[in-house]
């Protein structure tokens, strides 16, 4: 018998699909369509990790399967290409980004391909590719004529020796993580996209989201943040401003003690000047600026403040309240300001507890007094207290009716507020795709014309680290004013990398349009991805960016759904010793090394069985040695049968119990495959259905019937064909079958075959198993009863007892109750 040799077979078919262009969207339209779609990776200079062949390996099965089901499959793969680790790169080894990309780019599509991937690879999209982020700039300059882009001053992170604007991930106890100098807050003016103007809608589309996991729905959910409740305006007469304040909870308005502004707050100067403590207030401002944002706003963070000095005037008592500055509020979030109710917020008792402010109390449980002073906030239910005319309304009513009185006074009123913060996606660096606007010193801001685009990367750059590349390219920056023709400088921002992976599966739908991002009708064809698979580290933002994107365009008419995907996989991490594989903990296990050794079968068999998809996986030495035993194991079986398949007699059902036993087995396994992949996403349990049949199968006797053995192997063979479809291709061709595997039909499984004439049951005395027995699936109770009772083992333990009673369960049990 020839070996199982991974090495020969997977290239011999690899060659085979690409020859014969097997992996090309059917166009098909008498087929139903479905798109199924992986997270693009990232080109890194490390190549795949085990994460990654993960997640292709569930895409690629799902693709398959649906293939052999008779849908024309949409199943394509690109680099997520631009992003700053490429331009970091750049920097250390002294070459343009775009060469050490490229060549990432095409290591990773080679390795996707050694992993057996049935990728359409003629709709390839590189983000940082001028032929894809022509139309990425095409879309921004959409959202900009729809009024969702424009600038604003925004406070930035700010290295004042890189000279370049830094992630909050990039500041490392204030300081910059490439240099170590102190960071800054620095005011610039930034290019925004109007996201909250979706928040709603965003949330309501959650419900329509079925097949989301609820993990990330809540998770999105609160990200976006909706809460309901009123905005209450404090004047401050001492500087001649207000300050309005949001709050889900006026129904303790009348509890407010004191005021907190968030350190950033514009009016803070105004409201320290001449504070005997304003240097130091100063100071602390400055250190609240280099902070990053869960340093602040963490549950475990001790809150720390300072008394401005200053009084605001309460909107309904009149009364003047003390001012502070406290590192837990945000100038980012609401409006940099909340009202201190220490009585009825953990929170703001904790700080006025720490500071001695007042602490009043204005609701009191129903049929109690709340015993003063306080040990604890009392953030229940019940009735208002020393609230003026609201004295005795249950708190509940009293936060729409005091809302109400708000508006009525002029001093606020209700309104719905959101987390969600408006897109930033200025990047001050050159790896990105550029942002098509010119300024003109007479005309203002002015988008570059559609027929010019794309606004290509230029070369002549100098990549020192210490600035935005693109600002060094007199010819990049110099330009000309499209509409008046005067000299005008080109935007040397970069779009934040989101942007290119937020709409990206729409262009794969249509990847070779020159004229348009794509074309409604083919976009119309494909969307919603039926099946969109990745991991959850991307369950808010690029989710909940490309929910945006699509949104939008379904506003402009472009696309038809309101919702990119349909059902959602995100997939659990790849473990080794308790912890996410990284080169840090030495734990890695590179892919190539176990195709190497294994195969791209063996691989992707282990990876798909070790766990569930949404789980962790643990990764395991020996399982992957099992995983290769099992293929070998089925390698011989159907070479050890070869010359059954010349025979191409069907099954009848005048056969013997064994065949019959076989056949249901081989049937019961097609059930169960067809419902794991096609319904539950549960390949684990695929695999070990499979598993199953190849037990039944090598315990099957040799005198048997052997047409039943042969459709036994053949559904082995065809069942498998997604998970290892090297392997099954070529023990098809040795089944003497012509074409390739992946075409063929998804087997069907007969109803007929699955019943069954005997059935096992166990036979237990007062509870305790005792004895095994085949009988009739038809027998009756009494007939299950007088069979039990006569077998001579149980005769033998119950000869000198009362039998007191028998209880049958059909097809499962009999317990014989003694005394």
């Amino acid at each position: 018998m020839k070996e199982y040799a991974h090495r020969e077979i997977e290239t011999k078919w690899q060659a085979y699909w690409e020859e014969n262009a097997l992996h090309q969207t059917d166009e098909d339209q008498t087929k139903p369509s479905y798109y199924v779609l992986e997270q693009f990776p990232y080109p890194s200079g490390d190549g795949l990790h085990m994460g990654h062949v993960r997640v292709y390996s569930i895409g690629d099965v799902i693709a398959r399967f649906r293939k052999m089901n008779g849908y024309r499959v949409l199943h394509p793969m690109g680099a997520d290409a631009f992003g700053l680790p490429a331009e970091n790169a750049a920097i250390q080894r002294g070459i343009n980004p775009r060469e050490w990309t490229l060549q990432n780019m095409e290591r990773i599509r080679k390795e996707q391909s050694l992993l057996g991937g049935s990728y359409d690879w003629d709709r390839y999209v590189g983000t940082c590719l001028p032929d894809y982020y022509r139309f990425t700039q095409w879309l921004f300059l959409l959202f900009y004529e729809r009024g969702l882009a424009y600038r604003k001053e925004a406070s930035v992170n700010w290295c004042p020796s890189c000279n370049t604007v830094l992630a909050n991930e990039q500041v490392e106890d204030g300081k910059c993580w490439r240099c170590g100098s102190e960071v800054i807050k620095k005011e610039l003016v930034q290019w925004f996209l109007r996201i909250t103007d979706y928040a709603e809608r965003l949330l309501e589309g959650l419900d329509t989201l079925p097949k989301w996991p609820d993990k990330i729905r809540t998770m999105q959910r609160n990200w976006i943040g909706k809460s309901k409740g009123a905005n209450v305006t404090f004047s401050i007469p001492s500087v001649g401003e207000e300050v309005s304040v949001f709050t889900t909870r006026p129904d303790t308005l009348y509890g407010v003690t004191y005021m907190v502004l968030a350190p950033e707050h514009p009016l803070v100067p105004k409201l320290i000047a001449g504070n005997e403590k304003e240097s130091e207030i100063n100071e602390f401002i400055q250190n609240m600026r280099k902070s990053t944002e869960l340093e602040r706003t963490a549950t475990d963070v001790e809150k720390f403040g300072y008394d401005t000095g200053s009084k605001a005037i309460h909107p309904l008592t009149g009364e003047e309240i003390p001012i502070w500055i406290a590192n837990y509020v945000l100038f980012d979030y609401g409006t940099g300001a909340v009202m201190g109710v220490p009585a009825h917020d953990e929170r703001d008792f904790v700080f006025a507890q720490k500071y001695d402010l007042s602490i009043k109390v204005v609701v009191q449980p129903n049929g109690e007094t709340l015993a003063e002073p306080l040990t604890e906030a009392f953030t229940g239910d019940g009735n208002l207290v020393s609230s003026d005319i609201f004295n005795g309304l249950a708190n509940r009513e009293a936060i729409t009716t005091i809302a109400d009185y708000l508006e009525e006074q002029g001093k606020g009123g209700s309104v719905t507020n959101y987390r969600l913060r408006d897109w930033l996606i200025s990047r001050q660096r050159y790896w990105g795709t550029p942002i098509p606007m010119i300024y003109c010193d007479d005309c203002g801001a002015v988008p570059v014309p559609k027929d010019q685009l794309p606004v290509v990367l230029p070369e002549d750059v100098v990549f020192d680290g210490k600035s935005n590349p693109l600002t060094t390219s007199e010819n990049f920056v110099n330009t000309t004013c499209p509409t008046c023709g005067g000299a005008a400088r080109r935007e040397t921002d970069t779009m934040d990398t989101f942007i290119d992976s937020s709409w990206y599966y729409i262009r794969y739908t249509d990847a070779k349009n020159e004229e348009i991002p794509f074309d409604k009708a083919k976009a119309d064809d494909w969307l919603p991805v039926k099946e969109y698979i990745g991991g959850i580290e991307h369950a808010v933002l690029h989710l909940l960016y490309s929910r945006f994107f699509t949104k939008v365009l379904y506003d402009a008419g472009m696309v038809s759904a309101e919702e990119p995907f349909e059902s959602l996989l995100a997939q659990g991490m790849v473990l080794r010793d308790g912890s996410k594989m990284s080169k840090s903990k030495g734990n890695v296990v590179s892919p190539l090394e176990i195709i190497e050794k294994y195969g791209a079968d063996t691989a992707r068999l282990f990876i798909l069985f070790a766990a569930p998809p949404e789980r962790d996986l643990e990764w395991s030495d020996a399982g992957v040695e099992g995983s290769y035993r099992f293929i070998k194991r089925v390698w011989r079986l159907v070479h050890d049968n070869k010359a059954l398949f010349a025979n191409k007699e069907t099954t009848t059902t005048d056969i013997s119990a064994a065949a019959k036993e076989l056949r249901r087995l081989t049937h019961q396994t097609i059930q169960k495959v067809t419902v794991e992949i096609g319904e539950r996403n549960h390949f684990n349990t695929a695999v070990s259905s499979v598993m199953e049949l190849v037990n039944g199968i090598s315990s099957y006797p040799a005198t048997e019937d052997r047409t039943v053995l042969r459709e036994a192997l053949e559904s082995v063979v065809l069942l498998l064909a997604p998970f290892v479809p090297h392997l099954s291709e070529e023990l098809w061709e040795v089944m003497g079958h012509t074409g390739t595997v992946h075409l063929a039909a998804w087997p069907k499984y007969d109803p007929a075959a699955l019943v069954q004439d005997e059935v096992e049951i166990m036979v237990q005395i007062n509870g305790k198993n005792r004895e095994k027995l085949v009988v009739a699936t038809k027998a009756t109770k009494e007939e299950i009863e007088t069979i039990a009772i006569a077998n001579e083992k149980i005769q033998s333990l119950i000869i000198d007892k009362k039998v007191r009673k028998v209880i049958v369960v059909p097809k499962k049990l009999v317990n014989i109750v003694v005394g």
